[in-house]
Order: C-alpha cells, then sequence, then structure tokens
C-alpha cells in the first residue's frame, strides 16, 4: 500500500525558495507557493542563474534577459514580489564552499524559517538523469541551511547569522513526505508555469497553456492519489 503523505507544518511566516534556474519552481512547487501567499506568508525567490543557456535559437545574453522577465512574471503569478538572481553560469554550477556561502548570505538576508528547493539526488524518481545544476543547488541549500547560523562560518557575510531554518522541504522529490493542498491555487500554478512562453515555446509544438495544464494538473492529480484525494504538492521535509 502506498504510504500517505503528511500535511506540511503551516506554523511558519517567511519562506525562502532557493533554485538554480528561471522555470525551476514553476513545473509544480508555485501552486504551493501561491497557496501560502494567499494565506498571508511571505515567500521569496533566490535563483543562482539567469538560465541564459536554457534556449538553443536564442544567445545567452537575449535569453537572460527574456527569462529572468518571464520569471519575474511568474512570480508575481504566485504572490511573490521579491526575485533575486545571483549570477551564476547556467550549467556549469559547481557545488562548493563559494555556493554555499552564496546561499548562506541569501538566507541570512531573508531570514526564513523555511527553505525549499528543487530535488538535488542523482535522478528524477529513478527514471531520468537529473542535471548538474539541480544536483549542485540542491544539495548547497541543505548545507547552506546549516551554514547561516554558524558565525565562524562565512563570517564575511553582510547580513548577520540566522539559525532561524525550522525545515528545508525538497520539491520534486522521487522520496516525498508531506504535501501542500492547492485545491484553491492550482489555476494560478498552471498560469505561472503559462508565464515561461519562450521558454516553452523552444522546448515543444504544444499550445503553452495545454503543455502546462496537463503537467501542473497532471502533478496534482498524482499527489493527490496519497494526499485525500486533494490535487496537492508533494515535498520531502528535513526538520532542522
Amino acid at each position: 500500500m502506498t504510504s500517505q503523505l503528511e500535511p506540511m507544518p503551516e506554523d511558519w511566516q517567511r519562506a525562502l525558495a532557493i533554485v538554480a534556474h528561471p522555470d525551476d519552481l514553476e513545473y509544480g512547487c508555485a501552486s504551493a507557493v501561491a497557496a501560502w501567499t494567499d494565506a498571508g506568508r511571505e515567500v521569496s525567490y533566490v535563483l543562482a542563474t539567469k538560465g541564459e543557456a536554457g534556449i538553443d535559437t536564442l544567445e545567452p545574453v537575449k535569453s537572460a534577459a527574456v527569462r529572468e522577465r518571464e520569471q519575474r512574471a511568474s512570480a508575481a503569478v504566485a504572490g511573490v514580489t521579491s526575485v533575486e538572481f545571483l549570477g551564476h553560469a547556467d550549467g556549469v554550477i559547481e557545488y562548493g564552499t563559494a555556493l554555499r556561502r552564496d546561499l548562506a548570505a541569501a538566507i541570512r538576508r531573508h531570514r526564513p524559517e523555511l527553505v525549499i528547493t528543487l530535488n538535488p539526488d542523482d535522478t528524477w524518481n529513478g527514471t531520468y538523469w537529473n542535471t548538474p545544476d539541480h544536483r549542485a543547488v540542491g544539495r548547497a541549500v541543505l548545507d547552506a541551511a546549516g551554514d547561516a547560523g554558524n558565525r565562524w562560518i562565512f563570517p564575511d557575510t553582510e547580513a548577520e547569522p540566522w539559525d532561524g531554518v525550522r525545515w528545508v522541504a525538497i520539491a520534486g522529490s522521487g522520496s516525498p513526505t508531506h504535501a501542500v493542498d492547492v485545491t484553491t491555487s492550482l489555476e494560478r500554478g498552471v498560469r505561472s508555469l503559462m508565464e515561461h512562453r519562450a521558454y516553452i515555446e523552444a522546448l515543444t509544438t504544444e499550445d503553452p497553456e495545454a503543455y502546462a495544464r496537463n503537467l501542473i494538473e497532471g502533478f496534482a492529480r498524482e499527489t493527490a492519489e496519497r494526499f485525500g484525494g486533494r490535487p496537492a504538492v508533494a515535498f520531502r521535509l528535513f526538520p532542522r
């Protein structure tokens, strides 16, 4: 029997989502973000890159401008107004102390209780190989959540240490533990992904709305099977 997912904690006010690329949060997670902002919680986004290597038909400088604009519009649909780009090079992010420092500094600036990132595992549910950027950023987020609270690690960041991260939630995990009911925010999740129109049109010949709707609604229905029949977004939750 498939185990049921637990509801995500609700006793928090600030969250920070840290991912590698524009669109990483929109493939499912944005519906949960919209549910949280609708409930009055504050969610901010930090992206390691501008996704400049993500559109084969568009040179990186032009792609970066397009994808940054699309990400800001996408975030706004989910109720997010704070979107930062750290300027790492798309496709060649390296896990290491430089990345951990940048992410720890972001956590210290935003002072979240909940940190969200994307699947850092080698694969997507054991089927498809994950990208180097996702693996590097996801793993660095898990480490930086602890680094941010240690005043002796990266002592030269502008913001003071922040040891208030209570959980790190992994979206897209092959072994989720918790979920968020997105019954009232699922449509916003679809529209959030649709804002990445240039990226979607470079990926597929399918109509962008049909593409976004099929994916986001499909993910939510699949998770519903483990969450009382309610459309949901799943996470693997690591308490700290």
